[in-house]
């Protein structure tokens, strides 16, 4: 009994203090920090010249067969949680004409057997799960991927 008793009171306690460390993962000004401490920049507030170059733009070439489309804006205003979808303000069949964007694909209205839904599939509910937005940004090592030739 005494061992057991011991256990219980062990666990909660070994808890805690692996949380001790995560106390100091903010950074002094309130932002995020990395582990050692160092500041993270937040990220530069985009303005709509973003999005509008995105709109005029043609779709980003995918780089393997049967990529998720890229998304050539950014997402990070764009919330998506359980309950609101914001991409969806643009991108349904209701709006994509009017706002001048891809509409979801009909795959997105289906569920794992196929069978066809009237509302989106909670599996693909949740747009950046597979589409990314696409930066022009140097890369971190040295790359020779080649994108197959599929034409």
């Amino acid at each position: 009994m005494k061992s057991r008793l011991l256990a219980v009171f062990q666990a909660p306690l070994f808890a805690g203090l692996m949380l001790l460390p995560c106390a100091s993962l903010a950074a002094d000004d309130g932002g995020l920090a990395t582990l050692r401490g160092a500041p993270i920049p937040s990220a530069a507030p985009v303005s709509g010249d973003a999005l509008k170059k995105a709109i005029e733009d043609d779709p980003l070439e995918r780089d393997f067969t049967l990529q998720p489309p890229l998304v050539s804006h950014p997402t990070d205003i764009y919330p998506v949680t359980k309950n609101f979808n914001k991409c969806l303000d643009c991108h349904s069949w209701e709006n994509y004409r009017k706002e001048k964007a891809t509409k979801i694909s009909l795959t997105h209205f289906q569920d794992a057997d196929g069978k066809e839904l009237a509302n989106i599939s909670p599996r693909r509910y949740f747009c950046v799960q597979c589409h990314i937005p696409q930066v022009d940004a140097k890369p971190l090592i040295a790359n020779t991927y080649q994108r197959p030739n599929t034409r």
